[in-house]
Formats: C-alpha cells, sequence, structure tokens
C-alpha cells in the first residue's frame, strides 16, 4: 500500500513513447514542474519517451516546464484549451511549422471529458462549439429544441500532477487553485503520478480534508520545494539551462 518513491527520476521511468500524458495546472498554478522536467532529463538521457500525446489547459510558458518539454521535441499532438497564453512561443513556432498537432477543446469541455473519462462515460452532449469548426465532423443531437454536440471522453496512460500534501497511500489534498485539473486527471488516467510538497504517513491526513483518495493514485514522491513556472519565466530560465 505505500505508494512513494524514493526520486523524480524513478517516479517517470515508466513513460514510453507514444503515450498519452496528462499534465495537471492552470497556468502555473498547480502544475507539477519538478515532475515535467524529470521527464527531460530521461529524454536527454535515453531519447525516450518521445511522440507524446499531451494533454494540458494550455500550450506552455517561455522555457520550462511543458514549453520545454515541447522544446525538446517530445510533443507530437498537444491536446488544450488555451494555446495563447502569456509566452507560448515555443508552441506557436512548433505549431506554425507544422512540426506538433493541436487539438483545440473548450475549457468547460476539456474538463468534462476528463472527467467523463473518469467516471467511465465514453461520450456527453454539450452545446458549447455547436455551429463553430470545433463541431465539424462530430454527432450533433436535439433535446427539447436546441442543438447539441457529441463529445468523446479523454482518457491517458499517465497523469502528471502536484498537490499540497499526500499520505503513503496516495490520498491527496491541494493548495487553493492549484487543485484545478488535478483531480481529475488522476481519475482519468491509468496510472497517476504526484509529487507532493509534504508526505506524511497513512492517517495523517483527515478523512474529511481529502480531495483524491489513494485509489486513483500509484505513484507519490516529496518535493518539498516545488518551482513554481511564473517565478522560472520571471528570470528568464531555460530548462534544463541552455539557450
Amino acid at each position: 500500500m505505500d505508494k512513494t518513491v524514493a526520486d523524480l527520476a524513478t517516479v517517470v521511468a515508466g513513460i514510453e513513447d507514444g503515450m498519452t500524458v496528462m499534465i495537471g495546472g492552470f497556468g502555473g498554478a498547480g502544475a507539477p514542474i519538478e515532475l515535467i522536467h524529470a521527464l527531460i532529463d530521461r529524454f536527454r538521457t535515453t531519447g525516450h519517451p518521445k511522440d507524446l500525446t499531451i494533454v494540458n489547459n494550455n500550450a506552455g510558458n517561455g522555457h520550462v516546464g511543458l514549453a520545454a518539454l515541447i522544446e525538446h521535441g517530445m510533443v507530437k499532438k498537444l491536446v488544450c484549451s488555451f494555446p495563447r497564453s502569456a509566452d507560448p512561443v515555443v508552441f506557436t513556432e512548433r505549431y506554425l511549422a507544422g512540426r506538433i498537432e493541436l487539438e483545440l477543446v473548450p475549457q468547460g469541455t476539456l474538463a468534462e471529458r476528463i472527467r467523463a473519462g473518469g467516471a467511465g462515460i465514453p461520450a456527453f452532449y454539450t452545446p458549447t462549439g455547436y455551429g463553430t469548426l470545433l463541431a465539424e465532423g462530430k454527432p450533433i443531437a436535439e433535446f427539447d429544441g436546441r442543438a447539441y454536440v457529441q463529445e468523446r471522453w479523454l482518457k491517458a496512460d499517465v497523469a502528471l500532477v502536484k498537490a499540497e500534501t499526500a499520505d503513503t497511500h496516495g490520498n491527496l489534498t491541494f493548495r487553493a487553485a492549484s487543485r484545478n485539473f488535478n483531480p481529475l486527471m488522476c481519475m482519468a488516467s491509468r496510472h497517476a503520478v504526484v509529487q507532493a510538497r509534504r508526505v506524511v504517513p497513512a492517517g495523517a491526513i483527515d478523512p474529511e480534508v481529502v480531495v483524491t483518495p489513494g485509489i486513483f493514485v500509484q505513484a507519490v514522491v516529496e518535493v518539498a520545494d516545488p518551482q513554481q513556472e511564473e517565478d522560472l519565466n520571471r528570470a528568464n530560465a531555460v530548462y534544463p539551462g541552455e539557450a
């Protein structure tokens, strides 16, 4: 039942070429920077993983975190709702050059597709996107005189998640808005990998405040002093430090 892993390199070692990986975060809030950078370190050493499909709210900023993952050529396709964020220079360059595929999903629809994946609901209907390019090729149905678009669930091989506190059984709490997509992604993935600011013994978290039960989590690593994407970008950081 002890799901703790000693180090970041070990906890991302099972991510393979071609996998679908959900990455938590809303901008920098709740983004698992250390897990992403550990995945880049593995790629730089072994050449793997590559050809990943990434599910995230945005397309990364600057040259750290998700943007650095894209910059290293590890991402084949991005599924997101907001590719035009503060400084998406890496994604923009690659997209315009035809080097990365984009599936654009409205933000509420993205959240519901992930939730549906975790709940075992293969499809649902939403009015969002009807009559736009995003609805092309999708089934349309009418309910109570209004047209709705059928959207499919989203599931992943792996989720990379940032939590505030975890216990050794994988029960999680989150800090304020850092919660965002993280709990849903744990549910919608086969293997949820969590970095937590603090790991405590089983039973140390009040059951009433557990947000994500440990049944949805497969591995936990403690990162006591996590980096924040916005701070790194203000410092013009580049991961792993090369211009």
